[in-house]
């Protein structure tokens, strides 16, 4: 269950960066939602609607850790994009049947050069 898990999200994370939305939707449960700092309790169809974008401005995910327990998972990881910036996030995800059934992610600070840029408050 564990590899199983894994590979749905490395699998989920590629699929996003080939921006191949149909690989992406099949991998969320029919009942997905979808939590972040800016999208509260999305549905799947929501979460398509305001979160899907292009994702050529992305040159490539960097998956630092991931740590399943049973059907959930923690996933913490850097977007670089093609600019050079980059940034780190954790999502939690829920499993539910082999598919995504949640997805919340906690925003990280900005990061160039391997270093944190400041944050404006």
């Amino acid at each position: 269950m564990v590899d199983d898990h894994e590979r749905v999200i490395r699998n989920l994370f590629a699929a996003y960066l080939a921006n191949d939305r149909q690989r992406v939707s099949d991998a969320l449960a029919d009942d997905f939602r979808f939590t972040s700092p800016f999208d509260d309790d999305l549905d799947k169809a929501a979460y398509f609607e305001r979160c899907w974008r292009d994702t050529g401005w992305i040159a490539r995910h960097d998956i630092e850790r991931i740590f399943v327990r049973g059907d959930e998972a923690f996933v913490t990881y850097c977007c670089v994009a093609t600019d050079g910036k980059s940034f780190r996030n954790i999502e939690f995800f829920t499993f539910a049947g082999g598919k995504v059934r949640r997805i919340e992610v906690y925003f990280g600070a900005s990061r160039k050069d391997g270093r944190f840029l400041p944050q404006s408050r």
